[in-house]
């Protein structure tokens, strides 16, 4: 059996839900209190055992590159002036141990086609991927449970949660069947279905673990609108071949793809952070004070 030592973050997407904020810097770099949201992402997959970060990308993300490379002249400058703490931070941002490989896609035609872009790089292995509008808080970390999982199956699996019924055409939407504690085996998958048509309300959030057999079915995909692959038409033709599980993850998910959940979660991340976490408490604690009765 073969170790996940890889994971895919699609990050070509443009982001328009957080424009004019987006416009110019890329949304997974959009931070929660001092960190962007693909540091979070990557942190989750170094935790599960990761070595190396595949990035697929588009125009206008050098940000990311940027991020996880070496800052030499702003860390010379935090060394002149003593700021060992934040140059720790800095250095600290990836483990030495860790590759980061950047590829371009091209054209933005869909999470499938994104997925498939990474297949010169994976090759014939199992890999995770990792959405970073979704900022999963789990103990252990949500890729560490499902890498756990995967160790012990050896097949692929989806993160889920239950969904409200309205909400079913925002998700790949699954159909299952109960297999062992949090998981459950994969029947069918429908991309985004109307709340009347769908077959469960268990739906698919932005982790997976994937074979490399994925890569085939999405090859042979047929284009959706705007000549788009998803992702989800190549998990259902795996299905025909291959066991695939979902996971009923342990955490709490901010769905930091819509306003509302990032601000959540920059509430919920401000409360716990070491530096300011009693102050913002404090502060959201005098203000319900002063609300009107």
């Amino acid at each position: 059996m073969q170790k996940i030592t890889k994971a895919v973050f699609p990050v070509a997407g443009m982001g328009t839900r957080f424009l004019p904020a987006t416009k110019a810097s890329p949304k997974e770099m959009m931070p929660v209190v001092d960190k962007p949201l693909i540091q979070f992402a990557v942190e989750e997959a170094v935790a599960a055992g990761v070595t190396d970060m595949i990035f697929v990308t588009g125009r206008s993300k050098r940000a990311i590159e940027d991020h996880f490379d070496k800052a030499y002249e702003l860390e010379t400058e935090l060394e002149l002036r003593g700021k060992n703490q934040l140059l720790e931070a800095l250095r600290n941002v990836l483990p030495k141990n860790i590759n980061c490989i950047y590829i371009r896609q091209a054209v933005a035609l869909g999470l499938g086609h994104a997925v498939l872009c990474a297949k010169p790089v994976v090759g014939n292995e199992p890999f995770a991927v990792l959405l970073a509008d979704d900022l999963l808080a789990g103990d252990p970390p949500v890729m560490r449970q499902m890498v756990d999982a995967y160790n012990f199956y050896n097949c692929s699996l989806l993160g889920v949660q239950d969904v409200a019924r309205e909400d079913t055409a925002s998700y790949g939407i699954v159909a299952s069947r109960p297999m062992a504690e949090r998981l459950e085996q994969v029947s069918a998958i429908v991309e985004k279905p109307k709340p009347e048509e769908a077959p469960s309300t268990l739906g698919v959030v932005g982790r997976y673990i994937l074979t490399p057999r994925i890569f085939h079915h999405l090859e042979n995909a047929n284009p959706g609108s705007g000549g788009e692959i998803q992702l989800t038409d190549g998990i259902a033709a795996l299905l025909s071949e291959q066991q695939v599980l979902a996971c009923r993850y342990n955490g709490v998910r901010y769905d930091c793809g819509s306003k509302i959940g990032y601000l959540r979660a920059m509430v919920e991340f401000g409360l716990t952070h070491p530096e300011v976490g009693a102050e913002f408490r404090a502060y959201l604690d005098s203000r319900n004070s002063r609300a009107p009765a």
